[in-house]
């Protein structure tokens, strides 16, 4: 039995607990936060029979194997931190911090003690995505030549909302942006070329954002990302020989659609339940039970990889966070 503890009680830590059930061999035992009212209401709601209204405190409970953080962006470095002190396996939201440096202090300090680190990236788990890209290894669509993806959300958001607030790293990309670009990575690799323009918003967040990826191997990706409407949240993935459409919402879809050059499209359902967040918790685990301090699905190296990009990203958008 894997004994769960989940630190922030906001809405994806509701959605990660009610899919923490459908998973074998998981206890959820014990949640966090930084006040007591909002701890044991969530514990009451979600039939968790320990409460701590500190971080700390979830940290150093000696029954608490592994621990989800679910703060806020700008909360992560500091939460996964405090988890690390207290000896306990991490998975943390996306993305993983604010920035690069921190990102690699979290995964040094980990590595350095020898326990398991592993960011959110829950697209990266989820077995359709899995599929599509084995089919994409096994030469489905040839050598991948584009990837388009987007994701926009309607808003309006006020400015103290969490996708406004520059003190909580609001703004689309660190929220919407990161799969877009997880799923350029995932496919490509880190590219040779970046560019990227956003319209900052009052708050100095950027509120509708446009990259475009290069590699050497003449591979492209167009991505976007915004918080001011509702996009169509797909992925079309283009090779030499085929196309693989993702239909909304593209991190975690219902099917695939696979377009072969002289062959009709061939969908291949997703056999999902819940709401896709139990797969990065079997995948935490199933690592654990193997002894592993990172998964091989969402290694350190990929983190690293995509904190870098946000970083350079964010650098030609105009947004900072110092």
């Amino acid at each position: 039995m894997t004994r769960w503890g989940i630190l922030a009680t906001g809405h994806i830590a509701a959605r990660f607990a009610e899919d923490l059930r459908l998973v074998p061999g998981a206890e959820l035992v014990a949640v966090g936060s930084r006040t007591r009212e909002s701890a044991e209401l969530f514990a009451k709601r979600h039939g968790i029979p320990r409460a701590y209204a500190a971080w700390a405190e979830l940290a150093a409970d000696p029954d608490v194997d592994v621990i989800y953080v679910a703060t806020p962006h700008a909360a992560h470095h500091e939460a996964a931190l405090t988890c690390l002190a207290g000896d306990k396996a991490v998975l943390v939201e996306k993305p993983c911090t604010l920035d690069l440096a921190t990102t690699t202090e979290l995964v040094e300090t980990a590595r350095a003690r020898g326990l398991f680190l592993m960011e959110a990236m829950w697209m990266r788990t989820n077995p359709l995505i899995l599929r599509v890209l084995e089919l994409i290894r096994d030469g489905a669509i040839g050598q991948v030549t584009h990837v388009r993806a987007d994701f926009g959300a309607a808003g309006p958001f006020p400015p103290e909302h969490r996708m406004r607030a520059r003190t909580l790293g609001g703004g689309a990309l660190l929220d919407l942006g990161v799969y877009p670009l997880s799923l350029a990575h995932l496919l490509l690799g880190v590219p040779e070329h970046v560019h990227a323009w956003a319209r900052l918003s009052p708050e100095a967040v950027d509120e509708n954002t446009g990259i475009v990826l290069g590699w050497d191997s003449g591979a492209v990706a167009t991505l976007s990302c915004g918080m001011v409407g509702a996009t169509a949240i797909t992925a079309a993935i283009t090779g030499t020989t085929g196309r693989i459409d993702l239909p909304e919402p593209f991190y975690r879809p219902g099917a695939a659609v696979l377009h072969r050059l002289g062959a009709e499209p061939e969908t291949i359902p997703a056999d999902l339940t819940g709401g896709g967040y139990q797969y990065e918790a079997i995948e935490v685990q199933r690592c654990l039970a193997a002894g592993l301090i990172e998964s091989p699905l969402v290694p350190h190296a990929a983190t690293l990889e995509l904190m870098g990009l946000l970083d350079d990203i964010k650098g030609r958008i105009g947004v900072s966070y110092a």
